[in-house]
């Protein structure tokens, strides 16, 4: 009997400690993808070029560059200073025209982590998947959970096993005993499994509520294929002639067709690279072309409007709630915040999905970590913060090396919620 224990006991034991090691590489991984959403993911990406450079070999780039191995924590912790003082820091910044927010409170271990996750990192493809340079995703959350299922099933029948066999043992020695309980009768097992349900549950139902009403990821399909990417990237379209009022209101407004019309009037026909959708089908851009005459009421061939127009009606894709407060000049103007930041590679879109789930926990990190861009001397930088004197003193006398959004009442109730 106490062989039979003892094999028991191991092989549950060898089983757990299996787990356990693989859980602790998988949580290792999955604290640097963690640290990555939270701070980098605005401005990087760990395997091509954003608003930063890639991530992924940042490390090899840094040592064929000739820097020591810490040179990426003083440049996380202090950026602003390393692109003053730094030549590799001052390539950087000529390069991207743009300087990092710094994190002073990030430690070098979670730095570590995020460049260890981005040197593994591959893009997945899911099998089945028609345009495999579509994102999809790479969380295993799924996976693991069933794994953890198959390991409690396996626990559950190694302890009825050990329960028969101590049975078996004290019949051979002449010790009664009452008839093993079955699992499925068992309290303390359906106790355990109702614990389990009640958690599991719990968890699905707090991540719905977490969810409502957040549309990351959505795209809905418009009346008019309107790609970003021919616009925005291919012919370099700035955002605010179609997007006017993004950096002088509250709305970034949605261009009128008149304004379509400005180029469209000479523009007939679509001769760039060939569009396509997410699906993989084509788009033909000289029928999307003829919806905007129809729209407009354009005639091509008369070259005049010779039939009523009428609006397009957008379908649209990012929506805040009515008691939130956000003001586009605020940010652009202001705060001199890109596009990017909120829309994502908008010049990359074919079409327009939502990139961000803009909740309200994304928008607080974001003023915790976005640095107010002073007027300083020689009056560079931004004359709406003229009257913070004292941030302009401390940072004058070194108090601070920088100030954040939050400091100045960034994450305040009432600057938000009405």
């Amino acid at each position: 009997m106490n062989h039979y224990k003892r094999f028991i006991w191991k092989t549950t034991a060898g089983i757990f400690f299996l787990f356990l090691f693989s859980s602790y590489n998988y949580l290792i991984a999955q604290d640097g993808q963690a640290t990555f959403k939270t701070y980098c993911a605005s401005c990087h990406k760990p395997d091509a070029d954003f608003t930063g450079p890639a991530l992924k070999g940042a490390r090899q780039r840094q040592a064929a560059a000739g820097l020591a191995k810490d040179w990426v924590y003083k440049w996380v912790h202090n950026t602003t200073t390393m692109v003053k003082t730094d030549p590799y820091a001052m390539k950087l910044f000529a390069e991207k025209q743009s300087v990092m927010t710094a994190f002073p409170d990030l430690a070098n271990k979670d730095i570590d982590a995020v460049l260890d996750w981005a040197d593994k990192y591959e893009k997945p493809i899911v099998p089945g998947n028609p345009n495999p340079n579509q994102p999809t995703g790479d969380d295993n959350s799924l996976l693991y959970g069933l794994l953890t299922l198959i390991l409690a099933v396996i626990a559950l029948i190694l302890l009825q096993v050990n329960s028969n066999l101590k049975k078996l043992s004290d019949e051979k020695q002449g010790i009664r005993t009452s008839n093993p309980v079955p699992f499925y009768r068992n309290k303390a097992y359906l106790l355990l499994g109702v614990i389990v349900l009640f958690l599991i549950g719990g968890y699905f139902t707090i991540e719905a509520a977490i969810g409502l009403g957040r549309n990351k990821g959505y795209q809905p399909v418009q009346p008019i294929y309107y790609s970003h990417k021919v616009h925005a990237g291919t012919n370099q379209i700035s955002c605010l002639y179609c997007h006017g009022g993004a950096q002088d209101s509250k709305h970034a407004n949605i261009p009128s067709v008149n304004v379509c019309m400005n180029c469209h009037m000479a523009i007939k026909e679509y001769s760039g690279d060939p569009i396509t959708r997410e699906d993989g089908s084509s788009v033909n851009g000289n029928a999307e072309i003829k919806k905007l005459y129809e729209y407009s009421g354009w005639n091509p061939d008369l070259k005049k409007y010779d039939k009523p127009g009428k609006p397009i009606e957008w379908i649209r894709i990012h929506n805040l709630p009515d008691h939130v407060y956000f003001n586009h000049s605020q940010h652009v103007k202001v705060g001199q915040q890109k596009c990017q930041t909120c829309h994502g590679n908008i010049q990359e879109m074919p079409e327009v999905a939502q990139f961000a789930e803009l909740s309200m926990g994304w928008c607080i990190n974001c003023h915790r970590e976005t640095k107010v861009q002073f007027n300083d001397d020689k009056g560079h930088g931004n004359k709406f913060y003229s009257i913070y004197e004292k941030f302009h003193d401390d940072i004058k006398n070194k108090k601070y090396d920088s100030v954040t959004v939050e400091k100045i009442g960034g994450t305040e109730c009432q600057k938000c919620h009405y």
